[in-house]
């Protein structure tokens, strides 16, 4: 911390506390409460139970669990591939040339998720391209919203990135494509995988946008989440988002050990 002094430091750990329990911490612990609960009595939820949870393996939690894996790990795997490339040709163009990229990859993240859901939704239900009503639509519409993050991230990475060693690898004769696979790449590997994470916890959190596109063989997780609570199934919700938020957090600590093992080769 670079504040020093002792009062001073316990000012800002408490401000901090302040900011952060109410505003994060509190939500995601009444939802886990919520999780093993029945009612909901005075402020917080009672009646311990784990009848939530078998509701969660018994009806169509696990497939959309699935297909909500499925969805963000392609989608994220598109949108690094997309990103990625992108922000190497951003580091060749001038700086005109960046900005009109820049702006091109933020837009989806300018405008309202449910605004880009509509526009695949148009443009996609007539031929040649008929996609409405398909997986792959909702693929698309994933890899769209977090393209921006991973170009983002690879961009940043890239600015920090120090030239000489390409420079020493070209001196020595390597080729464009294998300075690119054997040196610029590695060394990106931190925020490749830093992206990734990025990109697959929104994926997985996403709703304005599958609701409109999805069709009912891939339902993801958040949509059967909303489902739920808006029949009134507020605890089995609960769950459902429990586990959606655990599979999610276990997806980024394990892109977390990777980037980790990256950054220290």
């Amino acid at each position: 911390m670079l504040v020093h002094d002792r009062f001073a430091r316990w000012t800002v750990w408490g401000l901090f506390a302040a900011l952060v329990l109410p505003l994060f911490l509190l939500p995601l612990g009444v939802i886990a409460a919520a999780a093993f609960s029945t009612s909901w009595s005075g402020v917080l939820p009672s009646g311990p139970t784990l009848d939530n949870f078998a509701g969660v393996t018994r009806g169509g939690t696990l497939e959309a669990l699935r297909v909500s894996a499925v969805t963000a790990a392609v989608a994220s795997l598109l949108a690094l591939t997309a990103g990625t490339w992108a922000a190497l040709v951003a580091t060749s163009l001038r700086r005109r040339g960046r900005a009109v990229l820049d702006a091109l990859f933020m837009l989806p993240v300018a405008v309202p998720t449910v605004v880009v859901g509509l526009a695949l939704l148009v443009a996609f239900s007539r031929p040649p391209i008929l996609l409405n009503g398909t997986q792959a639509i909702v693929v698309i519409a994933h890899t769209v919203l977090v393209t921006a993050f991973a170009y983002q991230s690879v961009s940043a990475a890239l600015d920090r990135l120090d030239p000489v060693y390409s420079q020493v690898a070209a001196s020595l004769g390597a080729k464009p494509a294998r300075v690119l696979l054997q040196v610029r790449l590695p060394l990106l590997l931190p925020a490749l995988g830093a992206a990734a994470g990025l990109c697959f916890a929104l994926s997985m959190g996403e709703l304005s946008a599958t609701m409109m596109l999805y069709p009912p063989d891939w339902m993801p997780l958040p949509v059967r989440i909303f489902a739920a609570t808006d029949r009134g199934a507020l605890f089995s919700g609960a769950a459902s988002a429990l586990v959606l938020m655990a599979t999610t957090l276990v997806v980024l600590l394990l892109l977390s050990r990777v980037r980790t093992r990256a950054s220290f080769r």
